[in-house]
């Protein structure tokens, strides 16, 4: 059994490294085999289409979200809360693979728009969103504090040229991201 999910693991890896660099509807499942020297046959017993990678990739994705809304939904709303929001939301996007994920979610959103799993995780992006917020706040108040979600995805994008590792970039966004909550 492990080396099945092994091998779905290295799947998806080599899968989302290619719908990065060529796009989602550019990549072929026979580029993804080749790539992973395998048949399509071998492929095909793990993932029937494409978008059954993209649906295993977007769930995992979707599934640490919902943790961690579920996580903040029972949480009091209070500053430090929403600190420790945006400290676990850091360690998770930058775990794993999450931030290529994204990279491959907002370079293909045409292709994505309405997979039923990205609704899904735009859905758990708000809530995490609202878990930000008290009622009643003001606009600017309500923006900075969503600002500070989005500050961690910022930090893959407008970063990505310079020479830092993840623990540094980390570092900044999280910086950025805590004072942004500041009220």
């Amino acid at each position: 059994m492990r080396d099945q999910a092994d091998t779905r693991t290295r799947i998806q890896e080599v899968a989302l490294k290619l719908f990065v660099e060529q796009g989602y509807e550019a990549t072929s499942l026979r580029e993804i085999a080749e790539a992973l020297g395998v048949t399509k046959a071998a492929l095909y017993y793990h993932f029937k289409t494409k978008d059954d990678i993209v649906t295993s990739l977007a769930e995992n994705r979707l599934h640490a979200i919902e943790e961690l809304a579920a996580w903040a939904g029972g949480q009091p709303r209070s500053d430090e809360t929403r600190r420790e929001l945006i400290r676990r939301y850091a360690d998770e996007l930058y775990q794993e693979r999450h931030h290529e994920i994204m990279r491959f979610f907002e370079r293909n959103q045409t292709a994505l728009k309405h997979h039923p799993v990205m609704e899904k995780t735009r859905e758990r992006m708000l809530d995490l969103i609202t878990s930000l917020m008290e009622p009643g706040d003001p606009p600017a108040t309500r923006l900075r504090n969503s600002m500070a979600l989005f500050a961690m995805h910022a930090s893959w994008f407008l970063l990505k040229d310079d020479a830092l590792t993840d623990d540094e970039r980390k570092a900044a966004a999280l910086e950025v991201a805590l004072e942004l909550l500041r009220r």
